[in-house]
This record gives structure tokens, sequence and C-alpha cells, in this order.
């Protein structure tokens, strides 16, 4: 769209324009800006560029804001002669990513960088750079500090008032859902402080809106469903889990009986739990060495947190050891290089799996597909490479390769 201003106008709209926003640009005579919408104003016999934020468009200044080409929201940046008007679903868009921003700045102790924003936003850093500057424009409680690597963290020194909370319908859907999964699990502790959460994000809300959001969630939790699948079903004894949570986070000494009913108690330094079909507390007992060991929840039959902290092994991490077993077994002996190679017919289904975290798969000019990583657990290897038939061959290691050989069936009619 083209304006006839005066040399005066044009040079007082490209003012305003760097004073109101970083992202707006200089006059430049007659260029455009291939990052920005840009619009060329006449002065005279000169035309210059005035390059417009992106989501805004240009009207008179007599214009009323729904005679634009763009459907225009509650605002506007006034400027000598023009006006800038945000469209209407880049602006709500843009409104709501503003309030999740402050209310991250507000929740988290540190506050937000901008590596944060890019994560959360799915945006470029420019883009959280603005948002940044909008943040600091729109909330005056926003402040700034600088870490040792000079990263810098924007906080908003006090929370966000009630009213201005977001709707909270997918909030409690999340904390019911979570819920149930726990205690599902055993872990009533868990179960009964999410509940707390839920019904802490309902007491804030009128009570419309709370029936309303109740509402929602429970229709969307009526229409989730989890596919029953054969395998072992184990009920975990809440109170082991709550003591098990409980030593974990000193960390403290447990004595537990295991095993067979009546066995001698034990004392053991709890590392971690891994959850699954079968649950595990991955700990550590004195009497036995200094190795990590597994120890089956479901054979727990009482566990006592004692009053004794101790130092956890040095360099432990959970996800790594739990990295070293295809499954839940860990062998040491076993432990090593596993390389199976799928055949052109599985190659595509194949590589939608997930084998293991530390996979590498390798195409081939064939056709089949190759897939490499380090683990142990060939049992639990074997019975899953018995759903593809005749459809993967074991390169390495030549112990599972004997294992399943004679065992790879032709007759599947699907892949798993």
């Amino acid at each position: 769209m083209a304006l006839l201003l005066q040399q005066r106008c044009v040079l007082g709209v490209a003012a305003r324009l760097r004073a109101r926003s970083a992202h707006m640009c200089q006059i430049k005579g007659g260029r455009m800006c291939a990052a920005c919408e840009a619009h060329e104003i006449r002065c005279g016999q000169e035309y210059a560029t005035v390059e417009i934020p992106h989501g805004y468009s240009i009207t008179y200044a007599n214009q009323s804001p729904r005679e634009s080409p763009r459907q225009t929201a509650r605002s506007s940046i006034p400027c000598e002669g023009v006006n800038f008007w945000h469209g209407d679903q880049m602006s709500f868009a843009k409104a709501q990513d503003l309030l999740r921003l402050a209310q991250m700045a507000a929740s988290r102790r540190g506050g937000v960088s901008l590596e944060d924003i890019c994560a959360e936003f799915d945006v470029s850093h420019r883009t959280a750079q603005r948002m940044t500057e909008a943040l600091e424009a729109t909330f005056v409680n926003v402040s700034t500090a600088d870490d040792a690597e000079r990263r810098r963290y924007w906080r908003m020194d006090a929370p966000l008032p009630d009213r201005l909370q977001p709707r909270q319908e997918t909030a409690i859907e999340a904390l019911e859902i979570a819920a149930r999964t726990a205690r599902d699990e055993g872990r009533l502790r868990h179960s009964r402080a999410l509940e707390d959460l839920r019904d802490g994000q309902l007491a804030r809300l009128n009570p419309r809106d709370a029936l309303r959001s109740e509402a929602d969630a429970e229709a969307v939790l009526a229409g989730l469903g989890q596919v029953t699948r054969p395998g072992p079903t184990v009920t975990l004894k809440p109170a082991v889990t709550d003591a098990v949570i409980e030593a974990l986070r000193g960390p403290f000494r447990l004595r537990v009986s295991y095993g067979a009913q009546g066995a001698a108690p034990r004392v053991i330094e709890p590392h971690g739990m891994l959850l699954g079909h079968r649950s595990y507390l991955v700990a550590r007992q004195p009497t036995r060495g200094v190795d990590i060991l597994n120890f089956r929840m479901d054979r727990i039959h009482e566990a006592e947190v004692l009053n004794e902290s101790f130092q956890l092994a040095s360099g432990f991490s959970l996800e790594t050891y739990a990295a070293q077993a295809f499954g839940v077994y860990q062998d040491p002996e076993q432990y090593g290089e596993v390389v199976w190679r799928f055949s052109p017919e599985a190659a595509e289904r194949a590589a939608e799996f997930l084998f293991h975290p530390t996979q590498v798969v390798e195409p081939q000019d064939d056709g089949s597909l190759i897939v490499r990583f380090k683990a142990a657990g060939w049992l639990e290897m074997a019975w899953h490479l018995y759903q593809w038939g005749d459809k993967v061959d074991v390169l390495a290691p030549q112990g599972l390769r004997e294992l399943i050989a004679g065992h790879q069936r032709s007759d599947f009619d699907a892949l798993p």
C-alpha cells in the first residue's frame, strides 16, 4: 500500500518505529527487507520503505481499524499519519504465549533464559529476544540476572494475580491421569500429592468454571484407554513403595524382608527404582560387596527406613545403569555390542522402533536395515526377536545368535 505523506511525516514514522520495536527497521530508500513485510511510502517524488513488524498491517490515520485489509485487534501503535494494527489471530496467540512466559518467569526460582524460551515455545533465538522485550514492556515487576556464564535470566518478582490465570482444563486432565497412574503403580504418596495439586487448581476457579473444567477433564479421561498386553500383573505394597521413596530422598538405608516368607531381613542402600511390567529397586547390599543389584519390588514384603545415611556409588547414574540392559536383566558377562539385520521387507517397520536408547540404525543399499547398540540380557532379546520371525538375523553376539537358532518362523501374518 502506498501512502502520500510529507517528508517530515515519514521521518517521524521511522523514528517512532525504531523506538517502538527492535524488529522495526529504519527507512531504507527503495529497498525491501526479506525478513519483514514492507510498505513503500511516497514522499514527494521519492519513495522510502518502512518495514512493518510481523503480524501488523498499515492503515490511514483516519481509517477505522475494521476497514483495514486485516481484521484488527484491540490495540494499535499510533504514528504520525499511520497506524499499525495487529491481526486478531496473531495477537491472541502472542498474548497467550506472553502470559505463559510470565507464568514461567514467576514460577521458576532462577527465572527463564533465552534457551528455555526457545525450547518451550519452539521459536528462534531472535524471537525469544522479542518475547523478553514484550515481557519487560508489559509487566513492571520483571528483573534480570546473569549467571557465571553470562547467561541472562528473566524472572517476575511477584506471581501473577489469580484473575490472570489461564484456563486449567488441560492441567487438571494431566494431573488426574498422573494421579491414576501413580495409584495403579502403588505410589500412593505421589497419587495423593497429585490429587492435592488438582484440587488446588479447582479451588482457584469460580464454581461455574470448576464444574466445567471437571466435566471437560472427565470427558477426556473417559476417552482414554490402555491396550492390555499379556504379562505379569504385579501388585506393589503401598507401604513398601512409600518407604523406598522416603529412603531415596535421604538417601537412607533400608531394612527389608526380601524373597521367601520368613527370610532374615537385610540392609540395603537404595540408588533408584526402575518402573515397568516388573518394578525393581536398584540398590547396593554392603554385606555382598560394592556391586549394584536389582531387587524385585513385588518380593519385598516389608521395608523400614533407617536413620542412617550413606554415600551413593561414585558416578552412578540410573539412566546409564538401565541402558546396560535390553530389558531389566543385568549381566556384566553378556554386556557388549549387539547387531541385528532386518530384511528389506521388515526394514521400514523396524525403523519405527526404539529398541534401545543408544541404538544406531544403518540403512543398507539392498533395502535392509542394521541396528547396533550395547546391552546385556540375551534371553529378553530372544523373546522380542521371536516376534520378527525370519525377518531378522543376529550378526552379534554369537551367544544370542545360537540362542535363537531354529526358532525363526516364516509363517507369521504380520510384523510387530
